[in-house]
């Protein structure tokens, strides 16, 4: 064989162990319910829920707790799964900007107890220059300085 041809097969074989081990490190979309079973398994490292926030209807988010003056790394909403269960979610970093106007949200984390505790928060929020798109915004978690 040519050394050209070995060095080939050596370059895809390096491109095939890189692939393998960064996919074992990406994170899956999963519901509250999996991520709670996650939890108990000790594999709840950095999953995706996909959710949508409660809102009355004037268009309010209902139990969403921000208290800047008390704690501004504390920040705590209700979403809700694709399978419609109601979850407690904690960010432990100041309350994103565009929070309120968003219609999907996703919490990238784990389950603790009885609340999933984010670690990012992806927010989707309607565009303010085309109809009917979607503007996405990604937030991690970072400690606020007084």
């Amino acid at each position: 064989m040519k050394k050209t041809h070995i060095l080939g097969i050596v370059v895809i074989a390096l491109a095939i162990g890189i692939i393998i081990s960064t996919a074992g490190d990406a994170s899956s979309y999963v519901t509250f319910t999996q991520a709670a079973e996650l939890a108990k398994s000790g594999e709840s490292d950095g999953v995706h829920v996909v959710g949508t926030l409660t809102k009355d209807a004037q268009g309010k988010i209902i139990n969403m707790v921000y208290q800047p003056q008390v704690d501004p790394n504390r920040f705590e909403f209700t979403l809700v799964d694709t399978e419609n269960h109601l979850q407690k979610v904690v960010y432990n970093s100041p309350k994103p900007q565009d929070f309120d106007r968003s219609e999907q949200v996703v919490v990238i984390g784990s389950m603790q107890g009885d609340h999933f505790r984010a670690d990012k928060i992806l927010l989707k929020c309607p565009s303010k220059y085309q109809d009917n798109k979607l503007e996405t915004k990604e937030y991690e978690a970072k400690t606020a300085k007084l």
